[in-house]
């Protein structure tokens, strides 16, 4: 979490300073930036491309159970969208 908010605000101050206020360290925050997404961080990030896409694709007018529907019937990337509820 800290190092998401570090990422955000770099534009406007110093990555450096940043982490002083944090208390983190800034080689901990550059690790941070170079890994990988992990295999779950992916399969949501995919998952949210294909809620975007066809919650725009619906002008914006499904709900959860329309949404959840349009995903398995898309073969959704997830079993996330797959689950009841």
């Amino acid at each position: 979490m800290r190092f998401d908010l570090i990422d955000a605000a770099k534009e406007e101050f110093p990555v450096r300073r940043l982490c002083k206020v944090l208390g983190v360290s800034p080689s901990g925050y550059f690790a941070w930036k170079d890994r990988p997404a992990c295999h779950r961080q992916h399969r949501d990030m995919v998952l949210l491309a294909h809620v975007r896409s066809a919650f725009r694709l619906s002008n914006g007018t499904y709900g959860s159970p329309r949404m959840r529907h349009e995903l398995q019937a898309e073969g959704s990337p997830s079993g996330v969208a797959g689950r009841p509820g």
